[in-house]
C-alpha cells in the first residue's frame, strides 16, 4: 500500500531543507525527493567559492552557522547543511529525481525515476542551477566547452575564454588567470555586472586595465571551433586562438517541469511562476513553490537569505487550512 505524504518537498537545497525541518517540527508525515547530492547546487559551486552573504543570513530555522571569516566559503555551508540534516534525520530521498506532478481529486501522485509518492500538499524548492542558458552558436556542443566552472588548474597555461560579467564569469577569470591560464573575457554589456561582489570588482577592473586579462565589452560569440573562437565586437568580428570556453552565462528554472505540473507563467521575458505571495501557493490548489524558483528569468531576485521565510508561510498555511477543514 503506497503511504500518503502530508507534504512532499521537490529539492534539497537549503530552503527545501527549511521545510522539511518546519514540517518535523509540526510532527507531519514529509518526505523530500532530490534528484542529485544533498544541497546539490551549493555542492557544484566553484571549490573555493566565497558567500556575498555573511553566515547569519544562510541560517535556517535559527540553528547557528559558525564560519571561520564572516562571509562562509562552499565548503563550509555544505558542512552547516549536511550538519542540519543529519543531525535532524530529516527524511530526504537523494539521487531520485521527480519526473511529473499529477493533481487528482483528493492528492498529487507524483512519479519519481525510482518511484511513486501520494501526497496531500507538494512544495517545489528545486533551484534553477541545473539547466544552463545556452549561447546558442555553432560549437557550443564540443567537449571544450563548459557552462559550470568547478577550478582553475585544469586551465593553467591555456587560452580561455571566460564568456559574461557575472560574480561566477569574474571570479573565474581572476582565479584561472592567478593559476596561469591566459584569460580573455567576452562581455555582452559595456562594463563588468553591477551585482559582482563589491571586494572583487576593484580586483577584475584593475586586471583588464592593466592588460593582464583581455576584456571585449559590447561583444559576443559567434562561433566555437577547435582551437579558435570568433567574436563579433564594435570593431567587428575576431577571431582569437582558444583551448577552452568557460560560458557562465547564467541558469533558469525547468519551466517546462513548472508548466506540466499546471503551473502558470507570466507572458513576458521574466516567464514568473504565478504565486500568491502571502501563502506561496500556486495556481494550483495545494502546490507551493519555496526559494530561488519563484523569480523566474529573475534568477537574482530570491537568495537563501529572503527566501527562508517561504518555510514557514507554507506551513503555517496548510495547517491554517487543515485547522479549518477539521
Amino acid at each position: 500500500m503506497t503511504t500518503t505524504y502530508k507534504v512532499l518537498i521537490i529539492g534539497a537545497g537549503p530552503i527545501g531543507i527549511a521545510c522539511a525541518l518546519e514540517c518535523k517540527k509540526k510532527n507531519w508525515n514529509y518526505v523530500v525527493i532530490e534528484k542529485g547530492a544533498l544541497t546539490n547546487s551549493l555542492f557544484n559551486y566553484p571549490k573555493n567559492m566565497t558567500f556575498f552573504s555573511t553566515s547569519e543570513k544562510l541560517e535556517i530555522d535559527e540553528i547557528p552557522f559558525i564560519s571561520n571569516n564572516p562571509k562562509p566559503n562552499r565548503d563550509e555551508a555544505l558542512e552547516y547543511y549536511r550538519r542540519v540534516a543529519t543531525s535532524n534525520e530529516l527524511n530526504i530521498h537523494l539521487y531520485e529525481e521527480v519526473l511529473t506532478i499529477k493533481k487528482s481529486k483528493d492528492d498529487f501522485e507524483v512519479s519519481t525515476s525510482k518511484t511513486q509518492y501520494l501526497a496531500d500538499k507538494v512544495i517545489i524548492a528545486s533551484g534553477f542551477y541545473d539547466i544552463p542558458t545556452l549561447l546558442d552558436v555553432p560549437g557550443e556542443d564540443l567537449p571544450k566547452v563548459t557552462h559550470y566552472y568547478n577550478e582553475a588548474h585544469p586551465y593553467a597555461m591555456q587560452d580561455v575564454v571566460v564568456v559574461g560579467a557575472s560574480n561566477s564569469s569574474v571570479d573565474a577569470a581572476l582565479e584561472i588567470w592567478r593559476k596561469g591560464g591566459n584569460v580573455t573575457m567576452v562581455i555582452r554589456g559595456s562594463e563588468i555586472g553591477e551585482r559582482v561582489k563589491y571586494w572583487v570588482k576593484p580586483d577584475i577592473i584593475n586586471r583588464i586595465k592593466e592588460g593582464s586579462i583581455k576584456a571585449y565589452f559590447n561583444s559576443e560569440v559567434v562561433k566555437i571551433e577547435e582551437t579558435e573562437i570568433t567574436i563579433n565586437t564594435p570593431n567587428g568580428e575576431m577571431t582569437l586562438a582558444n583551448d577552452f570556453v568557460v560560458a557562465l552565462t547564467g541558469y533558469r528554472p525547468n519551466f517546462e517541469f513548472l508548466i506540466n505540473a499546471g503551473i502558470k507563467l507570466s507572458d513576458d521575458n521574466a516567464r514568473l511562476p504565478h504565486y500568491d505571495p502571502d501563502t506561496m501557493e500556486t495556481n494550483i490548489s495545494g502546490l507551493y513553490l519555496a526559494g530561488v524558483i519563484c523569480g523566474g528569468m529573475e534568477t537574482h531576485k530570491w537568495f537563501i537569505e529572503n527566501s527562508r521565510i517561504h518555510a514557514k508561510i507554507i506551513t503555517e498555511h496548510i495547517e491554517a487550512l487543515s485547522t479549518k477543514n477539521e
